[in-house]
């Protein structure tokens, strides 16, 4: 699996919104509107986790969500990364929109 160059990542990013690079990850930070609404959204992304069999490290609040994505065997952010924030960005969005 290839690490992706920094500027492969700001290529990619610059078509997520929100998504930002540092630290060897790519994160962002969700918002929410109450507890119920962030449980919904860390479940949402734990089901797609598991179905990508790819684990981001989740920091959780009463009204924000923080996900962090790295692929920790190949030593940096890859494809698979990318991949799995778009899929987040998607479903997510479902989520907050209710």
């Amino acid at each position: 699996m290839k690490v992706l160059s920094k500027e492969e990542i700001d290529k990619d990013l610059s078509e997520l919104e929100g998504w930002e690079l540092g630290d060897g990850y790519i994160h962002k930070e969700f918002n929410t509107k109450n507890w119920k609404t962030t449980i919904f959204v860390v479940n949402t992304i734990a089901g797609l986790a598991e179905a990508h069999w790819h684990h981001p490290d989740l920091e959780v609040s009463f009204k924000k969500v923080r996900v962090k994505l790295t692929t920790h065997e190949a030593g940096g952010v890859t494809e698979r990364d990318i991949k799995l924030a778009k899929e987040i960005d998607r479903l997510v969005g479902d989520v907050l929109k209710h």
